[in-house]
């Protein structure tokens, strides 16, 4: 399968009073079209920076990140914020939805900002709220839903732009445990559908779910092996 992301020798370092904190030392990692990779590490390992970079939300010190075979690295703010409107699906621990919108309208939102149709924005939402289980809940606002329904929601926000790849921070950390497992195994449904998956998590336990699962601590990458897969 062909390469989506690809992260060669990067480094991300934070100035901090008078000294500098490298955050990432040197990553190198490939991820192709289709995989469901976990990135799984204590506070302070460089998990969140990692995933900053992948998402486009910050740019490495040094070192190339090419997403679908685009060296995204070097973009302008302008062209980083197309790339995460149009490429890149977020999911949240907070959900981050609009509470006085409806299910449907927080979906439709990035479509909105795209300039789609409103034939093909109702299509595409109608597509992903059925494909995450909330067609007949796509009226209720984000304060008359469960915490799993809500997650539910910003899933389908963050595929209905068809995106390369969907990163996932901690989805399931604001949910019981019971819940988590639905959006795990949520996760696990669109991974075989072919959809890229990015999920960090701190959880070894849910790291393991995935297909593949890389370790990071201290800024640099210490495993990167096969996961259960069994999500």
């Amino acid at each position: 399968m062909p390469a989506v992301i690809v992260l060669a020798d990067v480094a991300k370092v934070y100035p901090m009073a008078d000294e500098e904190v490298q955050a990432l030392r040197g990553v190198d990692v490939t991820i192709n079209q289709g995989e469901y990779v976990a990135v799984v590490g204590p506070s302070g390992s460089g998990k969140s920076t990692m995933m900053n970079v992948i998402g486009c939300l910050d740019r490495p010190s040094r070192g190339s990140y090419h997403l679908s075979g685009v060296d995204v690295s070097r973009m302008t703010e302008n062209e980083l914020a197309d790339v995460r409107n149009l490429r890149i699906g977020f999911v949240f621990q907070t959900f981050n939805l609009l509470p006085r919108l409806s299910a449907y309208e927080n979906v439709e939102l990035p479509l909105i900002y795209q300039g789609l149709s409103s034939k093909v924005r109702r299509q595409r939402v109608a597509d992903r709220l059925r494909q995450v289980g909330l067609l007949d809940r796509q009226k209720h606002r984000p304060p008359e839903l469960s915490g799993g329904q809500r997650q539910r929601v910003a899933v389908a926000r963050a595929l209905v732009t068809e995106p390369a790849i969907l990163l996932a921070d901690e989805p399931t950390g604001n949910l019981d445990q019971k819940t988590g497992q639905e959006i795990l195994a949520l996760f696990a449904e669109l991974h075989r559908s072919g959809q890229t998956i990015v999920l960090v998590t701190h959880a070894p336990e849910i790291a393991e779910r995935a297909q593949r699962v890389i370790e990071i601590r201290d800024g640099v990458i210490t495993a990167d092996r096969p996961g259960r897969g069994d999500a």
